[in-house]
């Protein structure tokens, strides 16, 4: 969950950086409600769920042997998450009809990768840390 709050931080800030809007909760919850205050809310738990699936992901990966949890398997994670979101992203946005402003081109892609980028790096560091913690 650390991972997907730091990577929520750097999406709401991501307009004060010169990047598109990425209202990624947005855009997920108003797939299932047109009302915007419960599309948020329902978007953000979705959001979250989302991240504790691929940080489970990322450490069974890290568990079968590939990689490890270090920060720059942690980046590189993160860098290949976000070419499979870059990629499916448009074609989300295309079909889902209530789709708010997400951003597009290649702002929003360095907006995407920077997220993942610090998404699969804070994942790197916690799990790492949980594992030493719990196996010393």
């Amino acid at each position: 969950m650390a991972a997907t709050a730091a990577m929520t931080m750097l999406m709401y800030l991501a307009p004060r950086m010169g990047l598109p809007k990425m209202d990624i909760p947005g855009m997920l919850g108003s797939m299932f409600t047109s009302n915007k205050g419960t599309a948020t809310g329902l978007g953000m738990v979705l959001h979250f769920m989302m991240g504790v699936i691929f940080a489970l992901i990322y450490a069974l990966v890290w568990s079968l042997g590939i990689g490890s949890p270090t920060w720059i398997w942690g980046l590189i994670f993160g860098a290949l998450h976000a070419v499979g979101v870059i990629v499916v992203m448009p074609v989300i946005v295309r079909l889902h009809p209530r789709s708010p402003e997400v951003g597009s081109g290649p702002r929003a892609a360095v907006g995407i990768l920077m997220a993942h980028l610090l998404f699969g790096l804070v994942v790197a560091l916690v799990y790492a840390a949980f594992v030493q913690t719990a196996f010393a």
